[in-house]
């Protein structure tokens, strides 16, 4: 199964962004896990934009990482369309999350579409169970891209 990605990028956020197939292998990954075709609408935003739309949908004020939002047909619509919603990435809380965490750029940048991707699917982390469940989902999905558990700090190990 494949993931159609349509990206939009903010104004100076395509100097540290991604390219597009970079972006639909990522949502593939989901994709492939449930067993559909996908399609969403990823924009890369600053921080401005993103501070504000986190305010406006959250009632947050400050930049975030990544900020879903679902696609809900209207009532008494069916849809059957692989439309399931937008993303909105914030390049700089990335890029700064990337370092904080010692991990490389494109590996958070996974993290974040297949986390944001998750979360356009039902996917949520608002208590404890749900937050395992999710987390074992995107170290899953991310393990078959190569890259390491997002969750364990650098220098960890595993424990047995």
């Amino acid at each position: 199964m494949t993931a159609e990605v349509t990206l939009q990028l903010a104004a100076g956020a395509a100097d540290t962004t991604p390219d597009e197939a970079r972006f639909a292998l990522w949502a593939d990954q989901v994709a492939a896990h449930v067993g559909r075709p996908l399609a969403l609408t990823i924009r890369v935003v600053e921080e401005a934009e993103s501070r504000q739309l986190n305010h406006d949908f959250r009632g947050q004020d400050k930049a975030t990482n990544v900020l879903s939002f679902p696609f809900e047909p209207p009532p008494g619509i069916e849809w059957d369309d692989p439309f399931i919603g937008d993303l909105a990435l914030c390049a700089a809380v990335i890029l700064r999350e990337a370092e904080q965490q010692q991990k490389t750029p494109l590996d958070h940048w996974a993290h974040m579409v297949i986390h944001g991707t998750l979360h356009l699917l039902g996917h949520d982390h608002q208590n404890d169970k749900e937050a395992a469940a999710m987390e074992a989902l995107e170290i899953e999905l991310l393990n078959q891209l190569n890259i390491a558990d997002p969750y364990r700090m650098a220098g960890e190990t595993e424990t047995p």
